[in-house]
């Protein structure tokens, strides 16, 4: 029970914070709307995209990368907690809250969900969007895609706390943020099949296919057609569990106060 407490006040300043933060929610949503709205004209006409293996069905390029634009919110906002988690870490919040008596994990476990769920407020509001524009999908879909979601979103939020753990200032965060995150969207399938890609190039195709967010797209994308990707599934959670590994060896006391 006090553990569910401790748990409980974590989640809830970062929902807080969140709630009170319009700017960061807006530009959750404007980043994948632009992509939807004005970028997906020119890549559909460029592309020319109209069947998709392994669905075997036509479907519009729109609703070709909802999925992968679902996968962008994710990892902005993971970016987004791991961003606070340096302010705290400078301001003396982060120090306060790992001298509690409960075990590292559980507190850092605590604070990568409360990311995760910030995550799927942003989404759970983009596919509204989505499905009044016209991408829908069934309802079996939706269900099915919410863990892979939940899923998608720890890993990537276990990668910005990882980050996090070995960023000592607040302003060195941006520039690596953009180091991390523009390669790990681009060399993915959020915007184009893998197929596509090893017929411009064998070797961005293999960056592709070694790259976690491509997996953790693909597993939402599977999901959201009520198929299951094995495949995505074991290496989403092989790269959760090595980042959330490399972040609490990152923020064990011994390497801190060395530091």
């Amino acid at each position: 029970m006090k553990a569910l407490i401790a748990a409980r006040a974590i989640i809830t300043r970062e929902l807080a914070r969140f709630v009170t933060q319009r700017e960061r929610f807006f530009a959750a949503l404007v980043r994948p709307l632009v992509w939807l709205f004005v970028f997906a004209a020119g890549f559909r006409a460029a592309l020319g995209l109209s069947i998709i293996p392994p669905y075997k069905t036509y479907i519009s390029y729109e609703t070709y990368i909802v999925p992968g634009l679902c996968g962008m919110i994710l990892l902005f906002s993971g970016m987004q907690s791991s961003l606070s988690l340096v302010n705290d870490r400078e301001s003396g919040t982060m120090r306060l809250m790992l001298t509690a008596p409960w075990p590292r994990w559980f507190l850092l476990g605590a604070k990568l969900l409360a990311g995760a769920m910030v995550g799927l407020l942003q989404v759970a509001i983009f596919l509204v969007i989505a499905w009044g524009y016209g991408l829908k999908f069934s309802l079996i879909g939706y269900l099915a895609a919410l863990p892979a979601l939940a899923l998608a979103g720890i890993m990537l939020g276990a990668l910005g706390l990882f980050l996090s753990a070995r960023i000592r200032q607040l302003e060195n965060f941006a520039g690596v943020m953009n180091f991390v995150i523009f390669p790990m969207f681009f060399l993915s399938t959020a915007l184009y099949p893998l197929w596509k890609m090893q017929e411009s190039s064998p070797l961005l195709a293999t960056l592709c296919e070694i790259n976690p967010f491509t997996h953790a797209v693909e597993l939402v994308r599977f999901a959201l057609y009520g198929q299951m990707n094995l495949a995505a599934l074991g290496w989403t959670v092989l790269a959760f569990a090595l980042f959330f590994g490399l972040a609490l060896l990152g923020y064990e006391p011994a390497r801190t106060r060395s530091r």
